[in-house]
């Protein structure tokens, strides 16, 4: 994927991960997108980095369509007892009024996705990914 600043695989941290993704997509927008991440670094990809990099791409570009004139994008990610939970929100449209498509990338992953509109408007989606991901991608 030459659109990545790392090679997926290589990298350990899904602020990282998140970032690499997300960049590129924010510069190549028509319009401006103020890009908000809360990630601690020491928080592993879960899984496949190839595959987490699909699937962040995928509800990323998802996100920027709601978004033809520019708005805020926030990603957070935090680990629970249930697995690691990285959420896409952005200030598009509500929920009602948008498309919402699963990525084949979940399946792969074996994430849930979810969304909901935001109190302050727009859309969140938050993924899911399994604990046994997580600490797969730990042991590795």
């Amino acid at each position: 994927m030459s659109h990545l600043w790392i090679d997926p695989n290589a990298c350990p941290s899904l602020a990282v991960l998140v970032e690499s993704v997300t960049a590129p997509l924010l510069m190549e927008h028509e319009a401006p997108v103020c890009l908000e991440m809360d990630i601690d670094f020491e928080i592993p990809v879960p899984g496949d980095g190839m595959t987490t990099a699909d699937l962040i791409r995928s509800l990323a570009l998802q996100a920027l369509c709601e978004m033809p004139d520019g708005g805020d994008l926030t990603v957070t990610g935090c680990e629970t007892d249930h697995g690691l939970e990285l959420e896409i929100a952005d200030s598009g449209a509500d929920l009602q009024s948008r498309a919402k498509r699963i990525p084949m990338a979940a399946a792969a992953i074996g994430a849930r996705i979810s969304w909901q509109n935001c109190p302050q408007g727009g859309v969140a989606a938050t993924v899911i990914f399994p604990a046994k991901a997580v600490g797969q991608r730990r042991a590795a």
